[in-house]
């Protein structure tokens, strides 16, 4: 929603000034140049991007515009599931865990949790993670290296599609550049034809310009930041994940595995101590 509405302030920033500059909006629509620009920049996102990069990219656009799954709300649900695993854990040994990692689907447990437990990549990491401490011999640092080699596997596959999408952010002053030319060269063919036709000929040439700068800087540009800060509080999120397992894997106590955790959730996202003491009283 936020980003909907960031592009329409700057959508109707940009008409409004026109318009109070004495232009007329129906200039600016040219048919041609939005084929010429969207053409050419669909065409080189396809021919940079491997095919999972591209479908990285479209979900990642979707969410900008839906919103972060990581917000207050699914934060606070994981340290009330690391504190009730924790539980489990203390109580019943690790190997209690292995119904809950083996069926997810079926685990009563994990239903109670509806926001991490409808977010499938982040339930599939959460339970790859448990089944590495389920024997109760794997070393903490181990476990620990573990985790973060596959965050960081998770960090460079979303860089990848931010970086495709800043390129392309790049790209579009270009391609506004080679619209605007061959705009150029079709008034060129016209310029023993009347003055108004030329001019309106030349304007359009300036719109593929225009265009070009306006979806970089205006659009494209700012959903590659957007899409940039929801990837992060994502990692943020996952590496909360792994300390709470590797807590859970030290053996400590509930509520040091939630403290633990609590102190890696992004400030914005992190309950604070009067909810922890409501969530646990």
């Amino acid at each position: 929603m936020v980003v909907i509405v960031g592009g329409v302030i700057v959508l109707v920033s940009v008409l409004v000034g026109f318009s109070m500059a004495g232009g007329k909006i129906g200039a600016l629509i040219h048919l041609s140049e939005f084929v010429t620009i969207g053409g050419a920049t669909l065409g080189s996102l396809i021919m940079m991007s491997p095919v999972k990069v591209i479908k990285d990219l479209i979900r990642g656009a979707l969410q900008t515009v839906k919103g972060s799954p990581y917000g207050k709300a699914a934060c606070v649900e994981l340290l009330k599931l690391q504190y009730a695993l924790a539980r489990l854990v203390r109580q019943e040994g690790l190997l209690a865990l292995d119904s809950h990692i083996t069926n997810p689907d079926g685990s009563a447990l994990l239903r109670e949790y509806p926001k991490l437990n409808g977010n499938h990549h982040a339930r599939e990491f959460l339970c790859d993670s448990l089944a590495l401490i389920l024997d109760g011999t794997v070393e903490s640092s181990q476990l620990t290296e573990w985790l973060e080699e596959e965050i960081q596997v998770v960090e460079r596959e979303h860089n990848a599609a931010v970086d495709t999408l800043s390129k392309t952010a790049d790209s579009l002053p270009g391609f506004g550049i080679v619209a605007a030319v061959l705009g150029i060269v079709v008034t060129m063919q016209a310029i023993g034809g009347p003055v108004e036709e030329i001019g309106y000929k030349v304007g359009a040439a300036l719109v593929g310009t225009f265009l070009g700068i306006l979806a970089a800087y205006g659009f494209v540009a700012p959903m590659a930041a957007r899409m940039h800060a929801l990837g992060d509080q994502e990692i943020l999120f996952l590496k909360a994940m792994a300390v709470g397992v590797v807590a859970m894997n030290d053996g400590a106590s509930p509520k040091d595995v939630v403290a633990r955790a609590r102190r890696v959730i992004s400030t914005d996202c992190r309950p604070n101590q009067a909810e922890l003491k409501t969530m646990f009283s």
